[in-house]
């Protein structure tokens, strides 16, 4: 029945590949736009970094008092440039910071120190210079914010112990101490919760993601491959061939799932790369045995998972095959395919960032009836052990896939592969005709 497959789907990864923008787009692109992304990344941190290492504050100190004098020492040995411009006024003083390159300005206004002293609250007028925005800019400014927290809290450290010498300030601040620990498959773990999910969501942020670009591709290929065929007229020619038609679409199905591959490969490893620029400020644990807790993948949900994603990618190219049909040229199938998009990017974003069963339950049964979420849901269950859900969402896709193959080969088995544009153009002009 499948006699010449191997020769189709040699013909048709050949003709994807050969196609320079397929190239272009799919492999070549990817390698290079996400790695550059990643650099930009990593050199604005590291500008960040080193603002934070080079803060220089101008000080205006209209008090005179001790505890601000206390305040510029503090500051000073915290690494911090101290420019004082007393003998200015503050218009003089807010241009002088916006010209040059000083990161703020701190304003203290008389009887800062008898207020503090007093038991009073104190005024402190802080300024942060706008010179466009940026990352740089935003991390100098919460700096300063966090070193003026931290001589507030050294006041406040000081009082304590002046008022109560014989208890410790930190145990009067903060009188509990909360263990914070994690409960897994039923079992308590001692690992901090942010701890655990910042692990698992470097663990399985990208699944979806891949997996959303996989189908993609593959969409976007398969339409490709039957539409370039229409627009160059070779459809007709390999119709005519001794070759079963279900063979003809099973080859087309082989080749784009393996071009599709490659290129989600490329855009997995640029993507990989530039979320890697992302780390340094993720929350990084060592010494966390996910296969202790119960949370490593398991060969089992391995399995799963692939079962799921080969059924939907299968569907998604026989869907993409089947739309494509109606199209006349290659430009026709892709604004035809484009809008399937939306059936993979949806559950995407809500598979990254929450749980669908805790949505609305009109919402959930939306996303769960969309065949294209169940390999993404596959994906995070893949962690969690959930292998019912797994085998529920692989049993409703296969019917699904089913469903859209049947499709497929009917309009493979007959000539409404060639003639179901024809038909549309007829229906149009003769809807011309009345008004004309």
């Amino acid at each position: 029945m499948f006699k010449g497959l191997f020769n189709v789907i040699v013909k048709e990864v050949k003709e994807l590949v050969r196609d320079p923008t397929l190239l272009l787009g799919m492999i070549i692109v990817p390698l290079i736009i996400f790695p550059l992304m990643g650099f930009a990344v990593q050199t604005s941190m590291k500008a960040a970094e080193e603002s934070m290492e080079n803060i220089s504050i101008a000080v205006m100190n209209l008090d005179k008092g001790t505890v601000a004098e206390n305040l510029t020492n503090f500051l000073t040995t915290l690494g911090v440039t101290i420019v004082k411009i007393d003998d200015l006024n503050f218009t003089e003083a807010v241009n002088y910071v916006q010209q040059s390159n000083l990161t703020g300005l701190i304003v203290i206004p008389l009887n800062f120190t008898n207020n503090i002293t007093g038991g009073l609250k104190a005024e402190l007028d802080v300024y942060s210079v706008f010179r466009g925005g940026g990352i740089a800019e935003s991390t100098s400014s919460s700096t300063i914010s966090t070193l003026l927290k931290s001589f507030e809290e050294s006041l406040v450290f000081q009082k304590i112990f002046e008022e109560i010498p014989e208890e410790d300030p930190q145990t009067v601040l903060n009188p509990i101490d909360m263990s914070e620990k994690s409960i897994v498959k039923g079992k308590s773990v001692n690992i901090h919760p942010s701890v655990l999910f910042g692990l698992m969501m470097s663990q399985s942020m990208g699944m979806p993601i891949g997996i959303m670009m996989l189908l993609i591709f593959a969409m976007q290929l398969a339409a490709t491959s039957v539409a370039s065929e229409k627009e160059e007229k070779t459809l007709e020619t390999l119709l005519t061939l001794p070759i079963n038609r279900l063979t003809i679409l099973a080859g087309k199905l082989t080749g784009s799932i393996i071009v599709a591959v490659v290129g989600a490969i490329a855009y997995i490893v640029g993507f990989t790369y530039y979320m890697g620029s992302f780390m340094g400020i993720m929350p990084a644990e060592t010494g966390v045995d996910l296969a202790a807790i119960g949370l490593a993948p398991t060969p089992i949900s391995y399995l799963l998972l692939g079962a799921s994603l080969f059924v939907s990618l299968i569907s998604a190219l026989a869907l993409a095959i089947s739309i494509s049909v109606f199209a006349e040229d290659v430009k026709g199938a892709q604004a035809l395919v484009g809008p399937l998009s939306m059936l993979l990017i949806f559950p995407m974003i809500f598979m990254m960032f929450t749980d669908i069963y805790a949505l609305p339950f009109p919402l959930m049964i939306v996303l769960l009836a969309i065949p294209f979420t169940h390999p993404m849901l596959a994906s995070k269950v893949a962690f969690t052990g959930d292998y019912l859900t797994a085998v529920i969402g692989i049993v409703y896709v296969s019917i699904f896939t089913i469903a859209v193959l049947y499709i497929a080969a009917r309009l493979f088995g007959t000539e409404k592969i060639l003639t179901a544009k024809l038909k549309f153009k007829g229906l149009r002009r003769r809807k011309r005709k009345p008004a004309e």
